[in-house]
């Protein structure tokens, strides 16, 4: 025994300087690798073997993308590595829109997270392309008519307010009449989100269930892509799972509403009901049923719409409480003209034709989405080598992140001042510069919900300034931006609130 352990361990000793030397050789030929993908491109010269620079970017992600749009400051674009995968960042509008218009299978590949497939799934409408991408948009499209708007500026007055009578309850029944408004206002969009996609087929049970699942999510967004048992992020893809399962059951039975012909009353409801129409016509011609009509289906593309307007509305709400506090002079603007079309005495809800004619408080929500630009990055995978500039191609396989924050800060003027003055019909600067507004993303995959989440965030703001004195306590640095997964202020805007009238409205559909 004593003799094999000793043979053992002399092969072992024999072993370790080849192992020691095979590991230099794979951190030489990785780092070489890099250099080769970045060639001109500013960056580090020399990263971590393995992992990169993915440590400061969990650690920090802030600090790590402010140095990344640093070092692109000349060339318009920077070069960095993470978890084995060579990453590239775009800062020049320009060549952001070279990205966004070349969305197909020999370009680039939309993935919406740098580890989206494994969250997602494949059936993500962000990684169709071509026909079949048009066509599930076509299908998607009346979900935002201005019939299906009408409905949903509704179901979120009623949800709207629902919630700023209670923060403005927590706010005067805490010890310093203070509180987070983050996780309020994320608590408030989702339970918009599940009303306003598929309102009355989730019982009481299912949406705490949901509120759990979605959390669990969200923090697993933020963490390395460990996707093994304990670790954040197979929590976060389980979830998904289980979150595309619930929707593609409220799926099923929307199909049998609207088959009975009751009116639409969510969003699910006003695309089954043209989805039937479709389905029929098929099988009376005599033809297969169409594509993307099953219930599971329709579930993952449903907690495509529930991501893409959580987190980013959330980050808008803080960001205008943020700014309308620190500019006094645009939140008078925003009341007095808020006043004018409606009165929270009249208990009645503000109508689409109300809400299309504030056109200061419209300008208000387009400069909060310009000037803190909820999803700052929207990561592409390069499919194939493309020729970015004359002088430098992107490789294959590179994650290039488009930096739609820093587009919204190139041609307005004066950029860095908060002025929704620049929206309004004199100056016109969001025509003007249309281009450099990326919030809503350019080209084939352009956001399909973009008018609902403007108008979410136009009726907070004429709301919660209507209803509400409010007055955000200040610290040093309450206003850096962090990333969670989308910027907020850092300190998760404190405020303390109190109610400004009476009373509050009673606001119903009836």
């Amino acid at each position: 025994m004593t003799t094999l352990l000793l043979s053992c361990a002399t092969f072992l000793s024999t072993l370790v300087p080849y192992m020691i030397s095979f590991v230099i050789f794979l951190v030489l030929v990785e780092q070489v690798s890099y250099l080769i993908k970045k060639r001109g491109a500013p960056g580090p010269v020399f990263v971590l073997p393995f992992i990169g620079n993915a440590i400061s970017l969990v650690r920090d992600p802030t600090s790590f993308w402010d140095t990344q749009s640093a070092n692109s400051s000349r060339s318009g674009f920077s070069a960095n590595y993470i978890i084995g995968r060579f990453i590239l960042y775009i800062r020049d509008t320009n060549l952001s829109h070279l990205i966004f218009s070349n969305v197909r299978p020999d370009a680039f590949l939309l993935v919406g997270h740098p580890f989206g497939k494994k969250l997602f799934g494949e059936h993500n409408l962000i990684y169709k392309f071509g026909q079949e991408h048009k066509d599930l948009r076509r299908r998607i499209a009346p979900n935002f008519t201005p019939r299906a708007l009408s409905t949903y500026t509704s179901l979120q007055q009623i949800i709207i307010l629902k919630h700023l009578k209670k923060w403005e309850s927590l706010s005067s029944n805490s010890p310093n009449k203070s509180i987070s408004l983050r996780l309020l206002a994320r608590d408030m969009n989702l339970e918009t989100s599940q009303t306003v996609f598929v309102g009355p087929y989730l019982s009481e049970e299912e949406r705490e269930r949901f509120k759990l699942d979605y959390n669990m999510f969200n923090f697993g967004l933020m963490k390395l892509p460990i996707d093994l048992p304990g670790f954040a992020f197979r929590n976060a893809r389980l979830a998904v799972d289980r979150l595309a399962e619930t929707l593609s059951e409220c799926v099923m039975k929307s199909k049998t509403k609207m088959d009975n012909n009751h009116e639409p009353s969510c969003l699910i409801d006003f695309w089954m009901q043209e989805m039937l129409k479709e389905i029929t016509a098929a099988k009376s011609a005599g033809e297969p049923v169409p594509p993307h009509t099953s219930d599971a289906e329709i579930g993952g593309h449903l907690f495509d719409f529930l991501f893409a307007a959580q987190d980013a509305s959330t980050s808008s709400l803080l960001w205008a409480v943020a700014l309308l506090d620190s500019h006094p002079e645009v939140l008078l603007k925003v009341r007095e003209e808020v006043s004018s079309f409606w009165s929270p005495e009249s208990d009645g809800l503000i109508n689409t034709e109300q809400l299309r004619e504030m056109k200061y408080t419209q300008a208000v929500a387009r400069e909060v989405l310009r000037y803190r630009a909820p999803a700052t990055l929207v990561p592409h995978v390069a499919m194939k080598d493309f020729a970015l500039t004359e002088s430098y191609t992107i490789p294959k396989g590179t994650i290039v992140f488009p930096s739609v924050l820093d587009s919204s800060f190139q041609g307005f003027t004066k950029p860095d001042r908060f002025d929704p003055d620049r929206f309004s019909e004199d100056r016109q600067e969001g025509q003007l510069f249309k281009k450099n507004f990326l919030t809503f993303g350019a080209g084939a995959h352009q956001c399909l919900g973009q008018r609902y989440a403007l108008n979410h965030l136009v009726l907070f703001i004429a709301m919660f300034c209507t209803l509400l004195d409010f007055k955000r306590y200040r610290a040093d640095g309450c206003d850096d931006i962090v990333y969670n997964p989308t910027i907020c202020p850092k300190d998760g805007c404190i405020v303390s609130l109190k109610k400004r009238g009476t009373r509050y409205p009673n606001l119903s559909l009836k």
